[in-house]
């Protein structure tokens, strides 16, 4: 039998929505998936993702539901406050990173090498909602 995403109520009588994305989620996550694996700060999300009136009404009402997808780990930050979508592993790890002078040197000798020189893949929209 499969599991239904389904609204819980805690202990302290608050509703939590477990396994669905929320409209401003979905607005930051589809945002975030045009810039690919590249960082975006907090304030270029809160200015893009929403429509001007949100952005001039709550400068930072996108802080909050960014701290919530990485907590979820939807998207990852950095050191700096950036983020991004969290980019899926790639199962079994068989690739690696080979120096492209170490590759070709490889290559003449008739070795197959296999790398994984990317390794940050975004998964579909269907892997990010089950989170």
């Amino acid at each position: 039998m499969q599991e239904r995403a389904s609204l819980l109520l805690d202990e302290t009588g608050n509703f939590l929505q477990t396994g669905v994305m929320d409209s401003d989620e979905r607005e930051i996550f589809h945002f975030l998936k045009t810039w690919g694996t590249n960082f975006v700060s907090a304030k270029e999300v809160s200015r893009r993702a929403g429509t001007k009136k949100r952005y001039y009404e709550n400068p930072d009402w996108a802080k909050p539901v960014l701290m919530a997808m990485s907590e979820r780990g939807i998207v990852e930050g950095d050191a700096v406050g950036r983020f991004r979508i969290k980019p899926q592993r790639k199962k079994g790890g068989a690739g690696r990173w080979v120096s492209p002078e170490i590759e070709k040197a490889l290559k003449e000798k008739g070795l197959e090498v296999d790398t994984n020189s990317s390794g940050t893949d975004l998964a579909a929209d269907d892997y990010y909602e089950q989170l």
